[in-house]
Order: structure tokens, then sequence, then C-alpha cells
């Protein structure tokens, strides 16, 4: 069955609204709401906005001295569809559709700031080489109780009564909120978007979804923040609220963004399958460049200061640069099974990171070390977490430092998205720090 769908004549005509957006570095969709007579203008690439839309801070604000005003007097862009077409979206209370755009300069040459571009680029390098890699994502997220300030685990909806156990893999959880994951599937059906398992996961109220593997990166990135919107959207129709927070509890597991990739060549023969356990050459030298990058690469996978909570040693997320066969407390794991679907599982981004970024980061640090014949060094036994390894960078502001000077984040990004990912995140990072928490009040204030 395609995946590809489009609105039907019947739909259309009902449509009174419609979303046009384009996908900014911090992964949020930015656009406006047009009426739905707009459509056909849409979808001929006659809407415009800033190009600056693409680097604004996680708030929505300018960046203060930012290169994109100074440097092209905050020029308009031209926004064009990517080929998804008009995506229904079933929560809202008028028919509307959501309109997936990227951005091109005022000539027609591609806007380099758009992070969906840069993974376009990184496939096109891909495709010169003869290759093609299949890819799929996993997404946990929360959903929590919205009506105070703070966010609650979830009352559930068949007992009334609020979770406050971790049920990893948990049934009674899935049946309890089964108008919700139907309501999910649905959305997903209608949108194009190849759901796959459900799980609970080892939070109260946590969720993991995932999808199907294509040998399309750019749909299956398109998939993950098509997935995030409909996700929110109908936990607040349920009466809940949904995030992707990395670590929206300090005490309660992480929400991590878990990619699995391979490759394969025009035949469709998997490039990394040996006939064994240990695969190929070529997959070896994919596992080598993920490591020489990932590092560098660390901002695109944890890009807020909330990230680096999930990623504190211990707290079962990978931290440390180490790959290792059917080892999940590696940042590399290996899966184990048939050797057909032989693949590379890439664990360090949160749920809270833009998937285009980070299949970018993926798919551009593997190929790097396939270009270059890498060797990685032998995996790991055991727990990574007790063994002395490299690790990856530990706050916000070495993330940041290491991506700005990264010689190897310039071999897969281009310096327009770099200085633009960068210039966000430090006007993030300047906020929070003018921030002083309830804590360090309760600390410091009578004591010091």
């Amino acid at each position: 069955m395609s995946l590809d769908r489009s609105l039907s004549e019947e739909t259309l005509t009902e449509l009174e609204n419609i979303f046009s957006c384009v996908c900014d570095l911090n992964g949020v969709l930015r656009g406006k709401r047009m009426p739905a007579d707009q459509l056909d203008k849409v979808m001929q690439g006659s809407v415009r906005m800033p190009l600056s839309i693409v680097g604004l801070d996680i708030w929505g604000e300018d960046i203060e001295g930012g290169a994109m005003v100074f440097e092209t007097g905050d020029a308009d862009g031209i926004c064009m569809p990517t080929g998804r077409g008009a995506m229904p979206m079933s929560w809202t209370r008028k028919p509307t559709a959501l309109i997936p755009l990227w951005m091109t300069e005022e000539g027609g040459a591609p806007f380099l700031g758009d992070p969906r571009r840069a993974l376009a680029n990184v496939v096109d390098r891909f495709k010169a080489h003869g290759l093609t890699p299949v890819v799929a994502t996993e997404l946990e997220f929360y959903l929590f109780d919205p009506t105070g300030d703070l966010p609650a685990p979830p009352c559930s909806p068949i007992t009334g009564k609020r979770l406050m156990s971790d049920g990893a893999l948990c049934l009674d959880e899935l049946e309890h909120f089964d108008a919700f994951l139907n309501d999910i599937y649905a959305a997903c059906l209608s949108q194009g978007i190849p759901a796959d398992s459900a799980i609970s996961e080892n939070g109260a109220g946590q969720f993991e979804i995932n999808m199907r593997h294509l040998a399309d990166p750019l749909r299956a990135a398109d998939d993950a923040i098509l997935f995030k919107r409909l996700v929110r959207g109908l936990a607040r129709q349920h009466g809940f609220g949904a995030t992707f927070m990395a670590k929206p509890y300090g005490d309660r597991a992480g929400s991590g963004f878990h990619v699995h990739m391979s490759l394969i060549n025009d035949e469709g023969r998997n490039l990394f399958d040996n006939g064994g356990e240990d695969g190929t050459p070529m997959m070896l030298n994919a596992v080598a460049g993920l490591l020489e990058t990932i590092q560098q690469n660390a901002l695109t996978f944890a890009p807020h200061e909330n990230s680096f909570r999930r990623l504190l040693p211990g707290a079962h997320a990978p931290s440390n640069v180490a790959w290792g066969y059917e080892n999940r407390t590696a940042a590399i794991r290996i899966p184990g099974g048939e050797s057909r679907a032989r693949r590379i599982e890439h664990r360090v981004a949160g749920a809270d990171a833009n998937p285009y970024l980070v299949l970018a980061s993926v798919l551009g640090g593997a190929l790097l070390g396939i270009e270059r014949e890498l060797t990685p060094p032998p995996p790991i036994t055991g727990d990574a977490y007790s063994l002395d390894l490299p690790h990856l960078p530990l706050d916000w502001a070495t993330a940041i430092r290491t991506f700005q000077n990264g010689p190897l984040v310039s071999e897969i990004y281009s310096k327009r998205l770099q200085r633009m990912f960068v210039e966000a995140k430090k006007q993030e990072q300047a906020r929070f720090n003018r921030h002083v928490t309830e804590l360090e009040f309760h600390s410091y204030l009578e004591i010091v």
C-alpha cells in the first residue's frame, strides 16, 4: 500500500483552513494560517516568509545581531512545497490541513540554512556513491496532566486514578489509553505516516511508537515532524498534554529518539549484511564515522538545556563514545537478529531534537566513515557507563562550542546553518543563564 495520500475531492471541498509551514532549526513548525481558497497559491510556491524564520530561538524570537538580519536585511525566501501535499489535521475544530514547505532564496537557489535542505544534501551525497540509506525512527513521549502549574502523570481514562508507577511494556496502560492511541494510528494513516508498534515505556504515562523502515530519509524525517505535531494535537483533544522534552521529570526516564540505519545498493541489497553477526567492512566504516563525529555533532542530538539532564552519566541514556553488539548501554548499537536486517542503531538523540538534523548528523557521520574507510575501535562488552571511555559533552555550553568549532561539522553542514544554529543556541543559553531557579533561592538565599 502506498504511503502517499492526498485529500479527497470531498475533503478538499469541506476544507476551511490551511497551515502553510516550514520547520525551523529547533524542529518547530512555523508559518501562516490561511483560508482554504489559498491552497493553490501555496502549492504553486507563492508563499513568502523571512529566511530568518528557520533560525529563531526556542521562544520564537529573532536572534539579536544575527547574521540573517544584518547580512541580508532580513530578506524573504520563497516557501516551496516538499511534495508531501496537504496533511489533514483531525484534531482541529474545523476542517484544516497542514502543508509542509521548505525554503529557497529569491532566485530559486536552495536556502542552505533550512534543516530539511541539510538532510537532502547528505542524501544526495549518498546517491552519488550509488547508495540509498534506509532508516527507521523510534520516538518516545510523555502524556501528562496539563491542569497544574507543573506536569504530572495523567489519570487513567478507565479508572480515573493517576499513574504513579513506571510501567515498562505494560499492557494495561496500552488498554487504558486505547482511545488516544487509536486516534494516533488513524491520524498517521491519513497523513501517510508508517506507524508500527506502540509500547508503554519506563516512565508513568510514557509511550514509544516506532516507524517502519523507509528507503527515503527525507520522508522519515518529515514523518517524525508530522508525528510530533499530531501527538500533541490529539493529546489536547483527549484532555492530556503531550511532551517530547528529553527529561520532563528529573526522577523518571528520559525520552529518546533512536535511529536505525542501513544502506542498500541499486539492486536493493543490504550492504551491511555479510551473512553473519559481525556485519560488513562498510558497516564498520560507518560505525567508525559515527564515533568520529558524535562529539562534534552532539548539539544536534541534545539541542536544549533540558537535553543534558537525560545524558547525565548513569541516567540510562548513552553518555560515552562507544559501540557494541546488542548493547543498549553503548551510543551505537548493532542489533541482533537475521543478517539480512543487519543495521546500526544510533541511541544518543533525545525526542526534543530536530529530526532533520538528527538524520543529517547520523547519515553524514556514517558517510564520512565510509568515504575515508575509517576503522572503529573494538566493540565494548558489558556496562559502558562503568568503562573509561571518551564521553559526550556533559553540558550545553560545551556542546555549542564543540559544534561551532568542530572541523567535521562543516563536512556535513553548510556554514550558513552551522552559524545560524550556534547563534540561536547561544541566545537561548544566555537567557537560561540569567534565570535564577527556585532551587537556588531555597538552597542559598538565607544560608550563604
